[in-house]
């Protein structure tokens, strides 16, 4: 590829830091000598048949490093140089690590021609290899590597050939790595690959003088720095074929002669469906439109810059893509100055670096690089017309890059001929060479002037130039009415935010369930309510002929015959002995049990009837079929062995919390409730029950409830400081305010040390009025917090001000700055949203930590649904900042908002978090929950989906995998339905948990996996309908007549509310024959 030379003079030039590193201030590092070793040459006859002697040279960054011995090629093409240089990499020199990671060895091979008499030998350049240095960067010592050789295409006298490739096998080496341990585990690389411009301008001609087309993004480095990534010497194709898949990378040199060597090795352009791309004009309907612009005129770069990013560096960047998720890419074209003999005129040097042609910006996206595990984005990316307020207001960006690379970048003044937009060099933000612009304003007008036709802004006037931009139509915007797109990839190494690495799933799920003794195969139903009968009345029998042999055995005559009177009188006296000894009414409650079976589980009757008249009609049915069958069993006379003894099954009490917070963010209160009742049968001495309780039954609102729970928790221990402070907190709420001062006067004096305690004590206080007493309480709450923190370690690593703990101190009045408990913070928070500035973004994982008074209050608080005295300490909280909330404030506030279901301001505070701390899990899962709760299930997915992928998991994971797997269920992804109730399970298993397994698995048609699972939802709750369902549906997919119809009975008993399920269960039913008692 041709290069212009002042061009390829800006490419080397060091005051253009085309690939720069982002390093922080650090102290000085020691050189360290980078040895290479070019080893042989191979091949060397495939470039030119008679080569006889060549030497190898070595450059690295423009410079050369040295030339070998003159070598002879031996017949089979290869040379042996065993040639050995080397370089200093210095992070302070020209040889930084920014170049190791951009720049790559440069090897030429030249040909030795035999000299004549009396004159020097000549060299021709052979060919050409790279080396890429960056395994280097990598904690790689020393690496060897075979590289391509390339030819140099000759002059059209010369034999070679072009297409034939050698190689040469090269050694590199180091002392000691590059980069230490900690540059090692926390720094990173980041490459931008550039592919091309599609849709460009029809003004985008291949005549007239030649054109360098540009792009440049800058990247923030350690501190204000920022660096940029140039990209020159853009190729424009006209309409033909699409560029080919894959395709390699190029480097961005200039002193290469050989065209193959500017591949970097192994480094491809891969594409993929338009889909899967993170930018822009991905959708179906834009897929036409892709398709016809990547076969027409287009501007091709295929080109990659490198930044190492050391861990200064890394921070900065996640912060700045935190502060502005939109970058620009700046993108123009540029008229090559023509090489001249003379000297240049005082008018072409004012005009020179004035303008920038055809100047436009596209818009990256770079959010999806703080997902965690996101390394990559690769997309389609719009090109706008460049216009300050546009760019600033999108990125923040004060200011051009081209402007400010401008004397790297040798423009020349741009012809009348020349249509598009021209922009001017020097904006409303100042650069440093501002002042010497305005010395050649002058002398510029008369050049400008005759330029008038083309629509361009002019130095000379800021005003004009802010009202044209403003004002540009549609033929002054030539990347807009084109539909210009830039193709690019943003890369790292390493992701900002890393992903959790996750073991395998066991792939049974009866190896994840815990051994339980097993239960004895005990299945009711019509069938087995009529056995139950036939015994029943065969046992009886037996027992009514054991009685009669004692009663008149002696009394048989010979021939066993007895007259009618004699077996009257027998009758009589034996129904005299049973009613004697009580044994008639034995037998009678003995059989009606069986009947009742009979009724439920072949009749179905549960209900009263309506009339008597049915009644009366049922009773003659039943008693039909009773005698019937009583005949039958009488004729049968079998007995049934005794029943195995059902082991108990005693759940935890971890199991039993879980089960009621399930109930409870489900809404089932009523099942919640039970299940803390249960935790108090098993242990009505556990002080954490009751609170547990109490907790619960504030969150329905029933203060007087609570309080008895939380009394009966001080009953147990009087000095308990939880119970102390949750029965001061209620007393508060039921208005009984002595009560509440004696509660939290005991609990700080039996716990002085408690920051909470004394917290709460200044909030009450402060609501009494008594504002003495609430500084003193905040004094000594802030006093104990900084204490803590020293203890920690913490007191140097963080640097809390004053306001972090300090509550707002009354004036010399007496008045103190307070607020009332009508005020809520959620009003505010919307004032602040209007007058305070955007804090800066807190350091990563620090807004999680309750680091004031106040948040560790609302911790606590919000364990126990103390609403109301959650907002007093958020209120107190939003006083105390400096520069804004935190995002624990904002995410306690959303907490309150989404119990009360208010979701729009429980929206407006997530937001504020989102933008505060994007990696907090719990940020995600609380949006998450908001979405779920507005049945905006494709958002919720994606927030858990993020949610689950961070490394540290949120607060309510196991909520967050419910949701999401029922997410799953909903749009039939069975198996990531599957696996995510898996996780479900191994975290905190309960019958929601395996019931979701279960789903998934009979949906997938896994039918052993899915009665395992079902059976483990049962053993955990035997009272839900939907397991009883599906355990229904198994049983009629395995012929199982007995089990499906006990299944069935009690899904029906136990109420199914999911009419879906039950017309499918009624289906199967249809289908397979079986399985409805009513049949």
């Amino acid at each position: 590829m041709e290069v212009p030379a002042e061009l390829a003079a800006g490419e080397e030039s060091s005051a253009l830091p085309a690939a720069a590193a982002l390093p922080s201030e650090s102290q000085p590092t020691p050189a360290k000598p980078v040895q290479i070793t070019v080893v042989t040459a191979q091949e060397l006859k495939t470039i030119k048949g008679d080569v006889s002697a060549t030497l190898v040279r070595v450059e690295y960054n423009g410079a050369i490093l040295g030339d070998s011995s003159k070598t002879d090629v031996l017949p089979d093409g290869t040379a042996n140089y065993n040639f050995m240089t080397s370089f200093e990499c210095n992070p302070d020199g020209p040889n930084s690590l920014a170049d190791v990671a951009q720049k790559p060895v440069l090897l030429t091979v030249i040909e030795v021609l035999q000299k004549e008499k009396k004159q020097k030998e000549k060299t021709v350049p052979l060919g050409q290899a790279v080396v890429d240095l960056l395994p280097l960067l990598q904690g790689q010592c020393s690496f060897k590597v075979s590289a391509p050789l390339y030819a140099v295409p000759p002059s059209p006298l010369e034999s070679l050939h072009p297409e034939a490739k050698g190689g040469l096998e090269v050694t590199v080496c180091t002392e000691e790595p590059l980069l230490s341990a900690a540059q090692l585990s926390n720094g990173n690389l980041l490459s931008v690959t550039l592919e091309a411009a599609y849709s460009v301008p029809e003004a985008f001609l291949p005549s007239g003088p030649p054109h360098n087309y540009m792009a440049c993004l800058q990247v923030p480095a350690a501190g204000e720095k920022e660096f940029p990534l140039l990209f020159k010497n853009g190729i424009l194709k006209l309409a033909g074929e699409k560029e080919p898949f894959p395709r390699p990378k190029k480097w961005s040199l200039a002193n290469i002669m050989a065209p193959g060597a500017l591949n970097i090795p192994e480094s491809f352009i891969v594409g993929g469906p338009y889909e899967d791309e993170d930018g822009e004009l991905n959708k179906r309907e834009d897929r036409e439109f892709r398709i016809q612009a990547e076969s027409m005129k287009r501007i091709v770069w295929d080109m990659e810059k490198r930044c190492y990013l050391d861990p200064a560096a890394v921070v900065t960047l996640q912060k700045r893509i935190t502060q502005c998720q939109y970058w620009p890419v700046e993108v123009c074209r540029m008229t090559v100055a023509p090489a001249s003999k003379g000297k240049t005129s005082e008018a072409d040097k004012g005009d020179e670096d004035k303008q920038i042609f055809f100047h436009g910006v596209a818009y990256i996206n770079m959010e999806p690089l703080l997902c965690p595990g996101v390394k990559q984005i690769r997309g389609a990316f719009r090109v706008f017309t460049y216009q300050d307020n546009k760019v600033f207001e999108k990125t923040k960006c004060q200011h051009s890059v081209f402007r400010d690379l401008r004397t790297q970048l040798h423009l020349t003044k741009e012809g009348p001929w020349t249509p598009g937009i021209s922009t001017s060099l020097s904006k409303a933000f100042p650069s440093k060479t501002q002042k010497e612009d305005k010395e050649k304003i002058t002398k510029d007008k008369d050049s400008n002037r005759r330029m008038s036709s083309v629509p361009k802004i002019r130095l000379s006037d800021a005003s004009l130039e802010a009202e044209n931009i403003t004002n540009l139509s549609l033929e002054e915007q030539p990347y807009v009415e084109a539909g210009t797109f830039l193709m690019m990839e943003i890369k790292l190494d390493k992701a900002l935010v890393p992903r959790r690495l996750r073991e395998d799933l066991t792939r049974r799920v009866e190896q994840m369930i815990p051994p339980r003794p097993p239960l004895p195969p005990r299945t009711d139903g019509a069938k087995k309510a009529v056995e139950d009968y036939h015994n029943r009345v065969t046992s009886i029998a037996v027992s009514i002929l054991s009685e009669c042999r004692e009663l008149f055995g002696k009394q048989l005559p010979d021939g066993g015959a007895t007259d009618p009177q004699t077996l009257e009188e027998q009758k009589r006296q034996l129904n005299f002995e049973l009613n004697k000894s009580g044994k008639y009414f034995a037998f009678k409650e003995q059989l009606k049990y069986a009947v009742v079976k009979i009724v439920r589980e072949k009749y179905q009757k549960t209900t009263a009837f309506e009339t008597q008249e049915e009644f009366q009609a049922f009773l003659s049915e039943l008693y039909v079929y009773l005698m019937d069958q009583m005949h039958v069993a009488l004729n049968q006379l079998l007995f049934e062995e005794a029943a195995l003894p059902v082991p108990v099954l005693r759940m935890t009490e971890e199991q039993l919390w879980l089960f009621a917070r399930e109930a409870e963010v489900n809404k089932d209160y009523e099942l919640a409730s039970v299940y803390h009742q249960k935790r108090l049968d098993q242990d009505q001495r556990n002080i954490q029950h009751w609170l547990d309780y109490g907790a619960f039954r504030l969150l329905l609102e029933e203060t007087t409830k609570a309080q008895e729970c939380f009394r009966q928790a001080l009953s147990l221990d009087p000095h308990h400081i939880q119970s102390l402070l949750l029965c001061g907190v209620v007393a508060v709420m039921l208005q009984h305010y002595a009560e509440a001062e004696i509660f939290f006067e005991s609990a700080c004096c039996l716990e002085p040390s408690s920051i909470v305690a004394w917290t709460l004590s200044g909030l009450f206080y402060e609501l009494q009025n008594n504002n003495i007493q609430a500084e003193m309480a905040f004094r000594e709450a802030k006093k104990l917090l900084k204490a803590q923190l020293a203890k920690e370690g913490e007191g140097g690593k963080r640097q809390i001000s004053a306001t972090s703990v300090r509550s707002p101190s009354p004036d010399p009045g007496g008045s103190a700055e307070r607020v009332p408990e009508a005020v809520e913070p959620a009003l505010a928070f919307a004032a602040l949203k209007e007058g305070a500035t955007a804090p800066a973004s807190a350091p990563k994982g620090l807004s999680r930590l309750p680091c004031t008074i106040f948040m560790k209050t609302v911790e606590f608080l919000m364990k126990f649904n103390a609403i109301q005295f959650v907002h007093m300490a958020l209120a107190h909280e939003l006083l105390s900042f400096q520069g804004g909330p935190s995002c624990a404030y904002y995410l306690a506030l959303a907490r309150t908002c989404l119990l009360k279901e208010d979701f729009s301001k429980c929206q407006e505070c997530l937001r504020e978090a989102v933008r505060i701390d994007p990696v907090n899990p719990n940020v995600w899962a609380q949006k998450g929950h908001l979405c779920y709760l507005k049945r905006d299930f494709g958002e919720a997915k994606e927030c858990y989906e993020r949610t689950i992928s961070f490394v540290e998991d949120a607060a309510d994971v196991h909520f967050v995998y419910l949701r999401l797997g029922s997410i799953y269920l909903e749009e039939k992804e069975f198996g990531r339905a599957k696996q995510t109730y898996l996780l479900a399970c191994k975290n905190s298993a309960s019958c929601l948990t395996w019931l979701g397994v279960g789903i998934a698995c009979y949906r997938l048609e896994e039918m052993v996996d899915a009665e395992d699972a079902l059976t483990e939802a049962n053993t955990l709750n035997n009272t839900n309908a939907e397991v009883w369902g599906y355990l229904a549906l198994i049983c009629l997919q395995g012929g199982r007549q007995r089990e499906a119809e006990q299944c069935y009975k009690y899904t029906l008993k136990l109420g199914l509310r999911n009419d879906s399920l039950l017309r499918e269960i009624h289906a199967a039913q249809q289908r397979f024959g079986f399985g409805n008692p009513a049949f």
